[in-house]
C-alpha cells in the first residue's frame, strides 16, 4: 500500500467512530422525527402514513402560532438585546470605564451558573401576586388591592419571560465578547489614541471590525438556542396561562409526551430545524455584507 493510501486509512479509521457516533446521536433521529413526521402514530403499533397533514393542522393551530410569536419575540430579543447588551458591557469592562471591572463582570455573569429551574422558580414569585413587582406597583399607584397581572393579557404575558431570559443570558454573551476584546493587540489601541481617535471611534473603527465574526457565531448561537427554549419557560410558566407564555418547543414537548402523537411531535420539530435554517442562513447574508464593508 501507497503512502497515500496508508494516510487515508488512518484518517478513515481515526474518523469512523466519530462519525458513528454523530451519525448514531444526530443523522439518524432527524432523519427518524423528519419520517415520522408525515405519519400518525402514538407509540404503539405501526406509524400509519398521512402525508402533510400534520404539517397542515400545525400551521393553522392558534396555539402553535402564537408559540411561534412567541419564539421569534425571544429570537428578537436574543439578537437584538442580550447580544448588543453583552457586547456594551464588554467594552466598557475591557477599556476600564468602570471601576471594579472584575467584580461588575463577576456578577453580570453569575446568573448563568445558577440552575434555569431555581431562576425560573425564584422569578415566578418575584412576578407572584405577592411579589416585589405588585408591592411596588401597589406603592406607587397607592392602591394596596392592585394585582399584577399582566400574565392574563395573551399579548403581553410573555413580557415578564423575556426580561428573565434578557436577565439570565446576556453574561455569556458578555463573556465571549470580552475574552475576544482581550486578543486584541494593545499596541493597535494605543496606535488609535495617539492619532487622536475618540472612544466610539475607537468602538467602530478598531474593535468592531475586529469582531465581526464573534458577533455572527453568538447569533447564530441565541437563534438555536431561542428555537430551542423550554427548561427555563417551562418551569416559570409552563406554557400558561392558556398558552400565553408558550413556545414551539413547549409544544412539541405536550404533543408527543402528554397526548402521544409521536408523529405530529416530530412534525414540530422539523419545522424548529427549518426555522433555524431560514433564520441562520438570513443572518449568513447579513454577516457577508458587514464582512465585505469592513474588508
Amino acid at each position: 500500500m501507497t503512502t497515500l493510501g496508508n494516510k487515508r486509512a488512518s484518517y478513515a479509521l481515526l474518523t469512523l467512530p466519530s462519525v458513528f457516533i454523530y451519525a448514531l446521536v444526530i443523522v439518524f433521529p432527524v432523519v427518524f422525527s423528519f419520517v415520522l413526521g408525515f405519519t400518525e402514530w402514538s407509540g404503539f403499533g405501526a406509524p400509519v402514513f398521512t402525508g402533510l397533514s400534520n404539517y397542515r393542522k400545525m400551521l393553522t393551530d392558534l396555539v402553535f402560532l402564537h408559540g411561534l410569536r412567541n419564539n421569534m419575540l425571544i429570537v428578537a430579543v436574543s439578537v437584538f438585546g442580550q447580544i448588543p447588551f453583552g457586547f456594551v458591557l464588554a467594552y466598557i469592562i475591557y477599556r476600564g470605564l468602570v471601576k471594579w471591572g472584575d467584580f461588575f463582570q463577576t456578577m453580570i455573569f453569575l446568573p448563568i451558573t445558577v440552575s434555569a429551574i431555581v431562576v425560573a422558580k425564584l422569578w415566578n414569585q418575584f412576578f407572584s401576586p405577592a411579589g416585589m413587582v405588585t408591592a411596588i406597583a401597589r406603592i406607587l399607584q397607592d392602591d394596596p388591592r392592585f394585582v399584577f397581572a399582566i400574565f392574563e393579557d395573551r399579548a403581553l404575558a410573555i413580557v415578564p419571560v423575556l426580561v428573565v431570559i434578557l436577565w439570565y443570558y446576556t453574561g455569556i454573551y458578555m463573556v465571549i465578547f470580552l475574552a475576544n476584546m482581550q486578543k486584541i493587540s494593545p499596541a493597535v489601541i494605543e496606535a488609535a489614541i495617539v492619532d487622536g481617535a475618540k472612544e466610539r471611534q475607537i468602538l467602530f473603527r478598531v474593535v468592531m471590525p475586529q469582531m465581526t465574526n464573534i458577533l455572527f457565531t453568538t447569533a447564530v448561537f441565541a437563534i438555536a438556542g431561542s428555537l430551542k427554549s423550554f427548561d427555563l419557560i417551562f418551569a416559570m410558566t409552563g406554557g400558561g396561562p392558556a398558552n400565553y407564555t408558550t413556545v414551539i418547543a413547549i409544544y412539541m414537548y405536550l404533543n408527543t409526551f402528554k397526548y402521544y402523537n409521536y408523529g405530529f411531535g416530530s412534525a414540530v420539530s422539523i419545522m424548529i430545524v427549518i426555522l433555524s435554517l431560514g433564520l441562520i442562513t438570513l443572518i449568513q447574508s447579513v454577516y457577508r455584507y458587514f464582512e465585505a464593508k469592513y474588508e
